[in-house]
């Protein structure tokens, strides 16, 4: 016997199925077509986060569940940290590695889901050279196509960012972990993403290759970073400097647009109604087959179903940084020069100026990080 096919989802259960994922979450729904946040502020955010956070672990589970035990180890308790001996190294993630299994564990952690990134991607664990545990992570895509605070900044019109934008990369995710993060090392993160050893790495990777649709040789040279506040307002960012030079520069903000109040689990079932019931568009044959990406799987789904696409508009504005690399950076991006001027920022000269300007007075100050252990970190239970 052939094994019986899931029956699919009418219109009027899809459509009634997100209505009450969105609901679940805690969004007001307005006329059945409009979002409204309870409130505006971070906690309520990060509640509306939980739901697809709990997704999220529930789906890496049988992955990660096993190796717990093990991936605790390679986080620092407060006693293994001696402020004095802190040395940072980055070192590369490698697909189906043991640091990919602890990169994609960290993560786990984060007050937002966190993507796999899209495209080219670079990914870094932190490690502290004196004791061998996890820092932080630093992970790099490719950017989206359109961003018009980024895309203002620079002064590029659709010609232009076609030509130059394999010259960006955006942090899709950025950070420290405790008892680091106790240490400000979250900055310590952002800073480690603008060295040399980030763009040698780029470079080393991406040298030579051509773009999948153009063809054109790429240099692998890293012009720009970009990224976004994940809870509105960034503290971590704002006013974030190496010497005198600001790393992190505000352009403007997101318009409130995505499809994160689409990842509580909604999402796997908007994925095989789509796969099931419409045809992808506006993807490049090169690409492959599919749909283009997770936007355009929940447009075509909202269409059908007869739902508002301003669904999509869950209101939460994100600041969007620009993070130069280079002297010249906009120069280079916008076509004026041929050449990067790129900064000189190497890991230990980063971490050198960190360490008198937020290190040392920090952990002077605040002794939490003493009493951190690796165990609040368990998600699955007691080892």
């Amino acid at each position: 016997m052939k094994p019986q096919e899931s029956e699919q989802p009418t219109d009027e259960e899809m459509r009634i199925a997100i209505m009450n994922s969105l609901r679940k979450l805690g969004f007001v729904i307005e006329n059945d077509s409009r979002l409204r946040l309870p409130s505006d502020g971070k906690d309520q955010i990060r509640e509306l986060n939980m739901l697809a956070m709990a997704h999220k672990r529930n789906r890496s589970r049988p992955a990660l569940e096993r190796r717990e035990e093990k991936l605790l180890k390679k986080l620092a308790s407060g006693k293994e940290v001696n402020v004095n001996a802190i040395s940072p190294t980055l070192v590369e993630v490698i697909s189906g590695s043991e640091d990919e299994l602890l990169f994609r564990y960290a993560t786990l952690h984060w007050s937002i889901p966190v993507s796999s990134g899209y495209g080219r991607r670079l990914r870094f664990l932190i490690i502290d050279q004196h004791n061998g545990k996890l820092m932080g992570v630093i992970g790099l895509g490719d950017p989206v196509f359109n961003l018009g605070p980024r895309d203002r900044w620079i002064g590029w019109g659709k010609t232009a960012a076609r030509d130059r934008l394999r010259y960006v990369m955006d942090l899709f995710v950025l950070g420290a972990v405790p008892p680091y993060s106790f240490l400000l090392c979250g900055k310590l993160a952002g800073l480690l993403a603008t060295s040399n050893e980030v763009r040698v790495a780029m470079s080393q990777k991406y040298s030579g290759q051509g773009a999948l649709i153009s063809g054109k040789p790429h240099d692998g040279s890293l012009a720009l970073l970009t990224t976004t506040s994940a809870l509105g307002r960034s503290s971590m960012y704002n006013r974030l400097k190496y010497h005198d030079q600001t790393a992190f520069i505000k352009v403007g903000s997101t318009r409130g647009y995505g499809e994160f109040q689409f990842s509580d689990g909604i999402y796997d079932t908007l994925s095989e109604y789509a796969s099931a019931n419409l045809l992808p568009s506006g993807k490049h044959h090169a690409w492959g087959k599919g749909f283009r990406n997770r936007r355009e799987v929940v447009r075509k789904v909202l269409d059908k179903v007869e739902l508002s696409k301003q669904l999509l508009n869950h209101g939460i504005k994100r600041e969007v940084f620009a993070v130069p690399l280079a002297e010249n950076c906009r120069e280079f991006l916008h076509g004026q020069e041929d050449f990067l001027v790129n900064y000189n920022r190497p890991v230990n000269a980063i971490f050198s100026y960190f360490r008198e300007r937020w290190l040392i007075p920090r952990s002077q100050r605040d002794h939490r990080y003493t009493e951190w252990r690796p165990d609040e970190w368990r998600i699955w239970g007691a080892g």
